[in-house]
């Protein structure tokens, strides 16, 4: 009994993580309605900002330049790589998404998959090729909770997502920024008219969601390490954006857990009778299931058009 515990708390606390990377597509979708394809390479470029702020070594054009790793400890690397990826955020809205306001959905799919692959070069170019690791100062001892083996990283972990949720919650009920991109998101047109600047809530939004992506890597970072492999997490969290709902906050935290716990269990139980491979299978037979029977989601808003 106490493994199939285990088994259900490890896949919440991962299905929090899960969430946390999916936040980031659900406020860029509920914002501007478009879909960031290159959300993945958000959370891989702050892992190697955060890496290359605590590590003393430095690769890529950094190193080519003569300048060495930070080495800073990591309650300075975290803050900087926030700067950093406000930054990256309103650079990419400024710069190009803008630009894409009202344009056909497939021009802001192709434009987001090659914003993906360019921050994937610029990362190579800048930090190097090599796979870095994001050390936390968190005790790694096993920890028991009666007969319960549960990860201290995992369960930080969980209760700094369960913090952000709430505060992302808080944030688009109750501040003006947040009740504005609501308004937003539900008529563009008429927001204009009501006066809200569209392009800095835009610019708003994709910082957060580069705020989100940072609070992921830096687990993740730990978890795996940081390199060019990291971005896959975007592929990696996608059955729980569509499972949730592109348009619903709670829907991303939801979908995130149910993932979680579905891989989690399904690693348990199913593995050992098949000889592996369920895992990564099951979060995408949830996203089919799900698109069958309810195509926007389990709390996405349906849309309903004339024709």
């Amino acid at each position: 009994m106490e493994y199939y515990i285990e088994l259900v708390i490890n896949g919440l606390l991962i299905g929090a993580l899960y969430s946390m990377v999916a936040l980031g597509f659900v406020l860029i979708y509920k914002a501007s309605d478009i879909l960031n394809f290159a959300q993945g390479e958000f959370v891989m470029f702050a892992g190697y900002v955060v890496a290359f702020v605590i590590l003393t070594e430095s690769s890529g054009i950094f190193a080519a330049l003569g300048f060495p790793g930070a080495g800073l400890p990591i309650i300075v690397a975290i803050p900087v790589a926030l700067i950093v990826m406000v930054g990256v955020g309103y650079a990419v809205e400024y710069s190009l998404l803008r630009h894409l306001v009202g344009q056909p959905v497939h021009a802001v799919i192709i434009a987001t998959l090659g914003l993906a692959f360019f921050l994937r070069g610029v990362a190579q170019a800048l930090f190097g090729v090599e796979s870095r690791n994001v050390p936390l100062p968190i005790n790694q001892d096993p920890l028991f909770v009666g007969d319960l083996l549960l990860n201290r990283t995992e369960l930080i972990a969980g209760v700094i997502c369960g913090l952000v949720f709430l505060g992302v919650g808080w944030f688009f009920m109750k501040s003006r920024s947040g009740i504005a991109l609501r308004a937003i998101a539900d008529d563009t047109t008429v927001s204009m008219g009501m006066g809200i600047s569209v392009r800095k809530y835009f610019g708003i939004a994709w910082a957060i969601a580069g705020i989100v992506a940072l609070i992921g890597a830096v687990f993740w970072g730990n978890a795996s390490g940081v390199d060019i492999q990291l971005a896959l997490i975007g592929l990696k969290v996608f059955p729980v954006v569509i499972l949730g709902g592109l348009d619903s906050i709670l829907g991303a935290i939801i979908a995130g857990l149910i993932v979680g716990l579905a891989e989690s269990l399904a690693a348990g139980f199913l593995d050992p009778l098949v000889g592996g491979g369920t895992k990564d299978l099951t979060p995408y037979v949830l996203m089919i299931l799900v698109l069958m029977f309810r195509p926007y989601g389990l709390f996405g808003k349906p849309i309903i058009e004339r024709v």
